[in-house]
């Protein structure tokens, strides 16, 4: 027999049985670490170096300025230059942390204009300064630290989130980029102070992604925890039940789990609104809160007309005018629909447009200091995803120069202004 014969003539090659296959090894810790490092290192490293650039800018502003020093502590004034930073809502969250809450509709003697109930701590929602506490009984900081500690941790936990939805949008880069700016954007000053805002975009930006991801329960659970950081979180509601619809119509879901996400995403702020109306004896008792000790209501927008018909002519005699805060406002506002027929186009999930839109309209048809709005919108993470993706053509050095002179100018329009030039 030839060689040819005997090879075909020879026998069958034996399968490996199945169960000698081995699985393949599960990574070990230092694995796991290092891939964890190798994801989140550049997200850190550009968010931190962008933040910290601009934060020292602040924090020299406000010791050359000194005019803090002339300010009541409550009231963006303090003995050191960091103070400013829990003083306006910082100052109501350390309340709360030291004292809880008591809510009532407490009347202003003879008051008759439009400030006519004493503040209260019910306008807070509770998870923000729950979480100042649990920090402050762990590490022993005080109510001021571990604000500070919160906001600083989760504006990270927000930068990764912010990555995570704009990567898959736009690439990797992109979401360096988004990142970025997320540092610098009109209002970020609040990122790194005693404010609720990292936290809650940190919540919103990653119920966003679980939805992007058909992870429909996690998205349930953050939506309802970011409906115990601010009232806002009822357009991320909206946003996870449309996506949810979207989902089931075009036969992607089963109904089962879309329907118990958006079942528990609206629990967290009205249960929070539930209990201080039993509290208070008046089921609409936030909202008569809101209106009478701030002067913050629902007006169909007409407060927000006034103001961007007013501040192009140079004109501020309109309600709580703040000029300079007022003027990056109307920009910031302005900004907004543009960025948002951007987004449209880049055929976005359902989630993020729902989102962006209606967290904006509630921001515009509310009466309210409008220079706040710079710091309610910065949680409208995807308008940057737009100039991200257009950014991420840039080369280094051109990215670099663009997001370090933000960074560095962000010191004044986003952190300054807010906390020293107006009421944040």
């Amino acid at each position: 027999m030839t060689t040819v014969g005997r090879l075909r003539a020879g026998p069958a090659a034996t399968p490996v049985p199945r169960s000698r296959v081995s699985p393949p090894a599960a990574p070990s810790p230092r694995e796991r670490l290092r891939q964890a490092a190798a994801h989140c290192g550049p997200v850190f490293a550009v968010y931190g170096t962008l933040k910290l650039a601009g934060f020292a800018v602040f924090m020299f502003l406000l010791d050359s300025a000194g005019d803090f020093r002339e300010k009541h502590p409550r009231f963006g004034g303090g003995a050191h230059v960091w103070d400013v930073l829990g003083s306006w809502d910082g100052w109501w969250y350390q309340q709360i942390v030291l004292h809880g809450y008591d809510p009532a509709l407490e009347p202003v003697p003879g008051a008759t204009g439009l400030i006519t109930l004493e503040g209260n701590s019910a306008a807070f929602f509770p998870l923000y300064p729950a979480l100042m506490r649990i920090v402050s009984e762990v590490t022993g900081l005080g109510p001021y630290g571990a604000g500070m500690t919160v906001s600083v941790v989760f504006s990270f936990v927000a930068a990764l989130g912010i990555h995570a939805v704009t990567a898959r949008l736009g690439g990797h880069r992109a979401g360096l980029v988004a990142v970025g700016l997320w540092a610098v954007w009109p209002g970020s000053g609040a990122e790194w102070a005693v404010y609720s805002e990292s936290l809650y975009t940190a919540l919103a930006a990653w119920a966003c992604y679980a939805v992007m991801t058909r992870h429909w329960l996690t998205a349930g659970v953050l939506t309802f925890t970011a409906g115990l950081a601010r009232p806002t979180a009822v357009a991320l509601v909206a946003a996870l039940a449309v996506a949810g619809l979207c989902a089931v119509w075009r036969r992607r879901e089963s109904l089962r789990r879309p329907l118990a996400a958006v079942l528990i995403a609206p629990l967290g702020a009205a249960g929070y609104l539930a209990w201080v109306g039993h509290r208070m004896g008046d089921w609409g008792g936030y909202n008569k809160l809101q209106d009478g000790a701030w002067g913050h209501k629902f007006d169909y927008g007409r407060h927000s007309v006034d103001v961007l018909t007013s501040v192009p002519v140079g004109r501020f005699d309109y309600l709580f005018a703040m000029p300079m805060e007022d003027t990056i406002g109307v920009g910031v506002v302005l900004l907004v629909p543009v960025l948002t027929v951007l987004l449209v186009r880049l055929r976005p999930p359902a989630v993020l447009v729902v989102y962006t839109v209606l967290s904006y309209l509630m921001v515009m048809t509310t009466q309210q200091y409008f220079g706040n709005v710079s710091r309610y919108l910065l949680p409208l993470f995807p308008l940057f995803v737009p100039p991200a993706v257009a950014m991420s053509r840039l080369g280094r050095p051109s990215l670099a120069a663009v997001l370090g002179t933000a960074a560095l100018a962000s010191g004044s329009y986003a952190g300054y202004v807010l906390f020293e030039l107006g009421v944040p």
